[in-house]
């Protein structure tokens, strides 16, 4: 058969790179497709999913509820806060109560850590910046909060910034449920058969990782140079474990009720059908 190429688009975040290592780095055998990688923050990836640039992207589950029509959502890929999740931080202490009418800056208005900030409190002023300057934004006095993703979740305590809110708390108290935050979709015009193949080969990649956890987390280290080992260890753990491999019936759930109350709350604009690659 002839060789096709793929295109898997994805972030340049530690999580990611150790998710797709083993495809990255031809640990597997992947017959007659070849994977090419790209790389941009999770924004860009929303908004180039609106053109269906890549046959396969990660994108944010709340930037899925525009993208139904072109995509499906692969079953494995999913990054699921635990108890914890993107994080509201500020220079000075502040209530999470008193964050209604402040200026936040946030990583993008299609990411889902948008939408369960405008969950929390609908009315606050966003200020939209790559999710790498949020840090500068708060410390230098331009917003009075940011909304962090990543491994900035881990390092903001080191910058002198203070915790308003983990959404990821919140969310569990509020549900029971995890926090659905990301996810891999697929081109629905591959078609049944290709895109059965990519869905067993993501799996197979995810597994492999996590069977050799030491040199996956070795390749990860080069996209999270501002954290040690250790740090960078546990922030895979956070994102890339059982509920990655497969969405079960709690993560299922929790998808259809975030995307359920951001519709209600008139956040996104129109109920969201949830279709899986099976």
């Amino acid at each position: 058969m002839p060789v096709r190429q793929i295109t898997i688009a994805h972030s340049p975040d530690s999580d990611d790179a150790f998710m797709f290592y083993a495809l990255a780095t031809n640990k597997l055998q992947t017959g007659n497709l070849k994977f090419r990688h790209v790389l941009n923050d999770i924004e860009t990836l929303n908004q180039k999913a609106l053109s269906g640039e890549y046959e396969i992207t990660a994108v944010s589950f709340h930037a899925y509820a525009y993208l139904a029509d072109k995509y499906l959502l692969l079953n494995s890929g999913a990054s699921m806060g635990d108890r914890y999740g993107p994080m509201v931080v500020s220079q000075v202490p502040l209530k999470p109560g008193k964050l209604k009418g402040k200026t936040i800056a946030v990583p993008g208005l299609r990411t889902t850590a948008f939408l369960i900030l405008k969950l929390f409190e609908l009315d606050f002023i966003p200020r939209v910046v790559s999710f790498d300057k949020i840090f500068e934004i708060v410390l230098k006095g331009q917003a009075d909060a940011g909304l962090i993703i990543h491994e900035g979740q881990l390092t903001y305590a080191a910058l002198g910034l203070q915790k308003v809110l983990d959404l990821g708390e919140w969310w569990h108290k509020a549900t029971q449920l995890p926090l659905p935050l990301g996810g891999n979709i697929v081109r629905r015009d591959l078609g049944p058969e290709l895109i059965t193949q990519i869905s067993a080969l993501l799996r197979k990649s995810i597994q492999y990782g996590l069977d050799h956890r030491e040199e996956a987390l070795n390749y990860a280290m080069q996209f999270a140079k501002e954290l040690d080992p250790t740090l960078a260890d546990k922030f895979v753990g956070m994102y890339v474990n059982e509920r990655t491999l497969r969405y079960g019936e709690p993560e299922r759930k929790a998808l259809r009720l975030l995307l359920d109350m951001g519709c209600k709350r008139g956040i996104i604009g129109s109920p969201v059908h949830l279709e899986f690659a099976e």
